[in-house]
């Protein structure tokens, strides 16, 4: 199934859209359009004759966020694949699930394995990518896709889903990178950064996948305290992540102030 154009896209989020408009976008009729749609990850929901995204009659406090990692063997897709995924489900600013799984792989650089600390031989016994990424779609769901830079992760197992022969995503998304740049003023907006300046998460371990989705889901629920109370529904956060005017960065980095009453070593 292909994608929204711009224009379908900004009235699904506004004013809507009305059947045949959905019709003549996929070329289907309109039930098995927004059947294919669900498939996907993505509901649409109909008042008084226009269909727009269910998240923008959602409470932002109830609705499903994923928040997604994932390590990969490489940063294309095309050649490469994800290694470990990890995720977990956040709503009313609480964990209420979580999933992870290594993934079968016959090519690690040494690299990786230095990042990650996941060799070929960690992933023998993993279940193979068509059955993870089912795996992971059964946890998704309709569930909003959360990712610290969410363009590298959405994408990434998006194009895995086609690689077996399955649609890609559908599910509305967000990054925590934007989010944090117009809630947070950080002088750097990683997640390892983040994660020591705010004291998110002691127990982490960088670049393993649910370590790094927990993080994530701790950082995301930190940004909800500072979003504006006028931003009402899941579709209002969205758009704010993306449009909000970022706030003014340090221009020192306090994690390398020195303390001037302190004595020298």
């Amino acid at each position: 199934m292909k994608r929204f154009s711009d224009k379908t896209h900004k009235q699904l989020s506004g004013e809507g859209v009305t059947p045949y408009q959905l019709e003549q976008e996929f070329n289907e009729p309109l039930d098995l359009t927004l059947e294919l749609l669900h498939a996907q990850g993505l509901i649409l929901t109909e008042s008084e004759g226009r269909y727009r995204y269910e998240t923008t009659g959602t409470d932002a406090d109830d609705a499903l966020f994923c928040i997604v990692d994932i390590e990969t063997n490489g940063s294309k897709p095309g050649k490469h694949q994800i290694i470990e995924i990890g995720a977990v489900k956040v709503q009313n600013h609480t964990i209420i699930d979580q999933y992870e799984s290594l993934v079968q792989c016959d090519e690690i650089s040494p690299h990786i394995s230095e990042i990650t600390g996941i060799s070929v031989a960690d992933t023998r016994e993993a279940p193979s990518m068509k059955e993870v990424l089912q795996q992971f779609r059964a946890f998704l769901g309709t569930a909003i896709f959360v990712a610290h830079d969410v363009k590298f992760d959405y994408s990434f197992i998006s194009a895995m889903f086609e690689r077996i022969g399955e649609a890609p995503l559908m599910n509305r998304r967000l990054c925590t990178i934007d989010l944090a740049e117009r809630t947070i003023s950080s002088y750097r907006y990683g997640l390892a950064y983040l994660n020591e300046q705010l004291e998110l998460y002691k127990d982490a371990t960088h670049h393993r996948a649910l370590s790094d989705a927990i993080t994530t889901a701790k950082l995301f629920k930190r940004t909800l305290r500072f979003v504006p109370e006028n931003i009402r529904t899941a579709e209002a956060l969205i758009q704010f992540s993306k449009e909000a005017k970022r706030l003014k960065r340090p221009k020192f980095d306090p994690a390398l102030t020195v303390d001037q009453n302190s004595d020298p070593e």
